[in-house]
């Protein structure tokens, strides 16, 4: 660590979840599996509407972050002349900034880089197969489910919905 700050490894079954749209399929809503002895609230939201809050406050890494270019937030803020951590802070308080996460079908927030390390995650190490191959990889597949549109199933309170899934989020080269 003596030359680099500390790594933010980012949860992949969240991120894949998002990214394979598996989202798009989810039935079960919080409040299903919620503790008997949980305080009252507002638990009758999906499960991507909890991911999206735990992005959002901090507590799950998550990439990309931002929906805005990162160099072009740092541009902008120089331009302003606040500091990057006021000038992010600021645009997210105002809702100029967006998170990517509230949008997870949107062109600009698929990921862009895909590094796999001694693993097969289009073979058995990625959860929800035929997600991956519909969604991430716009090739033969064999979801059988209809999306939550199609079902009339809870849709999710803080994710953005596309009525058109996206059919491929990852290119190769």
């Amino acid at each position: 660590m003596d030359w680099s700050r500390p790594p933010r490894h980012m949860n992949s079954t969240s991120a894949w979840y998002a990214h394979t749209d598996q989202w798009r399929y989810e039935t079960l809503r919080a409040d299903e599996i919620l503790s008997p002895t949980a305080p009252k609230g507002d638990w009758d939201i999906s499960l991507i509407d909890y991911n999206i809050r735990a992005e959002r406050m901090g507590w799950l890494p998550s990439a990309p972050q931002l929906k805005t270019n990162p160099l072009e937030v740092s541009k902008a803020a120089m331009a302003s002349g606040k500091t990057i951590p006021a000038y992010v802070a600021e645009q997210l308080a105002s809702g100029t900034l967006q998170m990517s996460c509230e949008d997870p079908d949107a062109p600009e927030n698929w990921p862009r880089n895909l590094f796999i390390w001694r693993s097969n995650l289009l073979g058995s190490s990625g959860k929800g197969h035929e997600y991956f191959l519909k969604h991430l990889l716009g090739t033969d597949h064999g979801v059988m489910g209809k999306d939550l549109g199609e079902e009339g199933g809870v849709m999710p309170k803080e994710a953005v919905w596309h009525d058109e899934a996206p059919k491929e989020n990852l290119t190769f080269l």
